[in-house]
């Protein structure tokens, strides 16, 4: 599988990775009674019909009108400081009022070496982007919805996750609802909302496809993405993956394609794993990847699981108990399909994490703990 970032100067190679029924009238009154009266009761059933549609066209419309109370989807993930709570009236186009809800929100990123997009997230002015976008610049172009365009500052970035931060003077900002902490489900809606080919706002929907895809990048470290068919291509990164309540859910980063551009697979930086490494890079501290200690390879017997061919002196996997040999087969309750998988899980973790480990060692299954360090 070839990945590429999504910047529209240059496609960077990854690596390899991953009817209405009818009613009858009524009859007519029976012959024996008089012609002149048959015609007046003929006539004055017609007029009540009349009247009592009326009256219920009446009736029925002050009802709609009254009882009728929009439904609203609003989120009710943990916010940030300084951002807004997204709700959605009740419409016959969710999608629509997901891209209005945030549009203001997403920015264009201009750089000397090429365009991306960004997410505003609080009223400081701080907008999370994809690190590639931004890399070896210390001020970029930043352009909002409306057209204003303003000088940007990268606070930084963090590669190893492909986290970035920017920040704008601009008073009168409309940061976008996060979706911390919420699980995500295969087949929802994913919206993605981005400047592709520097074509700013542009809206693409479909599903989220995998909620945790394991990627290898090209210097054999492994991030953990959310996947997705809604169209990303080059300029879509660092901007909006989003739920069908208007939160984002992600920050859309790679593509995997053998053209450039867009093969209905694309992958975003899982939204708490950017707004984790965000805080750390505003707050000017070292950031921080949690690590167990070990590696390993895919099992020999072709089972699933990830074989350990090493543990390291001293690291939380040895604290733990973990020996060479040993096969993981679950992270915390969660199915552990490779070492790649195994790897994921730890990087989507943060140092200090307590998890639990299961394994296969000489036939039999045993559960170990372990306390998670930090990657130096």
């Amino acid at each position: 599988m070839e990945l590429h970032e999504t910047t529209q100067s240059a496609v960077a190679t990854l690596g390899p990775a991953e009817t209405a029924t009818e009613e009858s009238l009524p009859s007519v009154p029976p012959a024996s009674e008089p012609p002149s009266r048959r015609h007046w009761g003929r006539n004055l059933g017609i007029v009540v019909v009349v009247l009592a549609l009326l009256v219920g066209s009446f009736l029925f419309g002050r009802a709609t009108s009254t009882d009728e109370s929009p439904a609203a989807a609003t989120a009710a993930a943990p916010q940030a400081s300084g951002q807004t709570t997204a709700t959605l009236p009740a419409t016959a186009e969710p999608i629509a009022q997901v891209a209005a809800i945030l549009a203001p929100s997403v920015v264009q990123i201009e750089t000397a070496a090429g365009l991306g997009s960004g997410v505003i997230y609080d009223d400081a002015g701080h907008m999370l982007t994809a690190a590639h976008v931004v890399s070896g610049a210390s001020t970029v172009q930043v352009t909002l919805s409306d057209g204003t365009r303003l000088d940007g500052t990268v606070v930084g970035t963090d590669d190893r996750t492909d986290v970035g931060v920017v920040m704008i003077d601009h008073v009168g900002l409309t940061p976008a609802t996060l979706a911390l902490g919420e699980e995500l489900e295969v087949g929802q809606t994913a919206i993605a909302i981005g400047s592709p080919y520097g074509l700013d706002q542009t809206v693409t929907a479909g599903v989220v496809s995998a909620t945790a895809r394991d990627l290898l990048t090209s210097d054999g470290r492994v991030r953990v993405a959310i996947q997705t068919d809604a169209a990303i291509n080059p300029g879509n990164s660092g901007g909006a993956l989003a739920d069908g309540s208007a939160r984002v859910i992600g920050i859309n980063d790679v593509i995997f394609s053998q053209s450039g551009g867009n093969e209905g697979v694309g992958f975003a930086i899982p939204i708490d794993v950017a707004k984790k490494v965000a805080d750390q890079l505003v707050a000017g501290t070292p950031v921080q990847t949690a690590f167990l200690g070990v590696t390993g390879s895919d099992t020999t017997s072709g089972e699933p699981g990830a074989l350990i061919t090493e543990v390291t002196t001293g690291s939380a996997a040895a604290t733990a108990g973990l020996q060479q040999g040993d096969v993981v087969t679950a992270f915390n309750g969660q199915a552990v399909t490779s070492f790649a998988d195994l790897a994921g899980d730890i990087s989507a973790a943060q140092p200090g994490d307590v998890v639990t480990l299961t394994i296969q060692r000489s036939g039999q299954e045993l559960s170990l703990t372990a306390t998670l360090g930090t990657a130096s």
